[in-house]
């Protein structure tokens, strides 16, 4: 039986090949055409701009009213809604890429020098300056804008989270960083400026009294953990490779593991500085010594003044050992005993800094036979401020050492007391003004010498139970001069270290400060 005919036989391949490539066209076509109409009726909507608010209100209403259902009604204003956020964002955004065209056209500097200029700004300022502009942040990105961390706060407001994200942007450019609460320094007379104070101090930078330090402990407890420190041990301790400077002040739960493990990361640190952390001082000292080779500065006050005695000979045996380029040493508030000391000052070959202030048990023996080709001959400072046990003799033995021609390199010396030089036979008998230290002999021989020998009038009551600062500068590895106020109350422990026997004359004091931890 024959086939019926095809219906569609009669048209060619050919025609419906042009057929579809109208079709095409005719799409295509309208493309620009449709997006040309959006064009033209969003400026005749915008345009609308300069029309009065109430113009555009009754006509939206009238518009609104023309729709007698009420889901209608909502849809449009849900649709006004959206039409407004989405004219508001695309208008955001295009105001932030002309801004930073401009910024970009306008800044005279490259990204590379742009950077480098980043790079000398503290953190703060860093952050404000990504804040600026996209251009800004992209440059502010750069890891060395972050060599150089200074996160320190008079209130606390940083976190673990902030120092994490600093450290990870630094990478391996990360060079120095600052952590902690720092209390807002006062001015005291004297050549030195002041940079730092314990938090725990009775009376401090801030000059309030006890119970309002009570009254605080919430506003100033930091909200930094123990763990603030892991991201430097962290990607297999990149970041704390080519660490030079580590300082942290006041930092509440700081425990020895945490401080030990941070230093384990960090073989490449020069500057290490330590103020009212509760941790060892023996077991940081030996953290130091197996794991920092190369530093140069020492600095460390204890939190809790004359209770910490930790230190042992063979510490500080391995300290100079494996520490030979140590030039600066700061061993502030711990009970220290002379034999100790001694390994440390003649031990340091290059040690041109040395500050003991605030410490106990020292009672000057180890200056004996110093200052000349046995050790300590090139000490530039030496601040014995404030050391409870220290003995009138001895200050004036090192004076006539100093008279002979000894300690050539000396410059400062402060053997200040608040509460008088210990006498030879009795640290409880104390001396104010004594005819055999050769002061004025000093100051003859070697006018070169800022000689400080401050001590209360005699006779004198003093409050042992408020402290007053003290100017003790520390220099830093930048060459700069950095003072402290120490708390030196003697309530927490009175008994000398070179006489253990002796009975306590003052009852261990009570008075803690204890932050509430948020």
């Amino acid at each position: 039986m024959a086939k019926r005919p095809c219906p569609f036989s009669s048209i060619s391949f050919s025609s419906v090949t042009t057929t579809t490539n109208a079709t095409t066209t005719t799409s295509s076509s309208r493309q620009p055409n449709m997006s040309h109409q959006v064009d033209n009726l969003l400026q005749t909507f915008l345009d609308l701009a300069d029309s009065p608010a109430l113009f555009i209100d009754l006509s939206f209403e009238r518009l609104l009213d023309s729709f007698p259902c009420d889901a209608d009604q909502s849809l449009l204003i849900d649709r006004a809604l959206k039409l407004g956020s989405i004219l508001l964002e695309a208008g955001k955004r295009s105001a932030r890429k002309r801004s930073s065209k401009h910024n970009s056209l306008t800044w005279a500097l490259p990204p590379d020098i742009t950077i480098k200029v980043f790079s000398m700004l503290d953190t703060q300022s860093l952050c404000y300056a990504a804040a600026t502009c996209s251009m800004f942040n992209k440059c502010a990105m750069d890891p060395l804008c972050y060599a150089n961390i200074d996160l320190t706060t008079v209130v606390p407001k940083v976190n673990n989270a902030v120092v994490s994200t600093m450290i990870q942007r630094a990478g391996k450019s990360l060079q120095s960083l600052k952590l902690g609460i720092v209390p807002g320094p006062t001015v005291y007379p004297g050549p030195c400026q002041p940079l730092v104070s314990s938090i725990r101090n009775s009376v401090d930078a801030s000059n309030f009294s006890w119970n309002d330090k009570k009254s605080r402990q919430g506003k100033e407890s930091s909200i930094l953990t123990r763990s603030c420190l892991n991201p430097l041990s962290g990607d297999s301790g990149a970041a704390g490779t080519l660490l030079r400077r580590l300082q942290l002040y006041n930092i509440e739960r700081m425990d020895n593991t945490s401080l030990c493990g941070a230093l384990s990361a960090c073989p490449s640190l020069l500057d290490l500085e330590i103020v009212g952390l509760h941790v060892e001082l023996r077991q940081t000292l030996v953290s130091v010594s197996m794991n920092c080779p190369l530093i140069e500065r020492l600095f460390f006050e204890s939190s809790k003044t004359g209770r910490d005695e930790s230190l042992k000979s063979p510490t500080c045996v391995d300290l100079v050992n494996n520490c030979p380029k140590l030039t600066s040493l700061a061993l502030r508030g711990f009970k220290l005993h002379d034999c100790k000391v001694r390994i440390l000052v003649k031990g340091f070959r290059k040690l041109s800094y040395v500050d003991f202030s605030t410490s106990y048990s020292i009672t000057g023996n180890f200056l004996r036979n110093l200052g000349g080709s046995t050790g300590g001959n090139l000490l530039e400072v030496l601040i014995l401020r404030d050391c409870m046990h220290l003995k009138e003799v001895e200050v004036a033995r090192l004076l006539m050492a100093v008279i002979a021609g000894d300690f050539k390199f000396l410059r400062h010396l402060d053997v200040s007391n608040r509460e008088g030089l210990a006498s030879e036979g009795d640290w409880y008998q104390r001396c104010y003004s004594s005819s055999i230290i050769p002061i004025k002999q000093v100051l003859e021989a070697r006018p070169d010498i800022c000689l400080l020998a401050e001590f209360p009038p005699e006779g004198s009551e003093l409050n042992s139970e408020v402290s007053l600062p003290s100017q003790l500068s520390s220099p830093t590895s930048d060459g700069s001069s950095f003072m402290s106020t120490s708390e030196s109350s003697y309530n927490s422990d009175q008994s000398s270290g070179n006489e253990e026997s002796r009975e306590n004359r003052y009852e261990e004091s009570s008075d803690e400060v204890y932050f509430l931890v948020v």
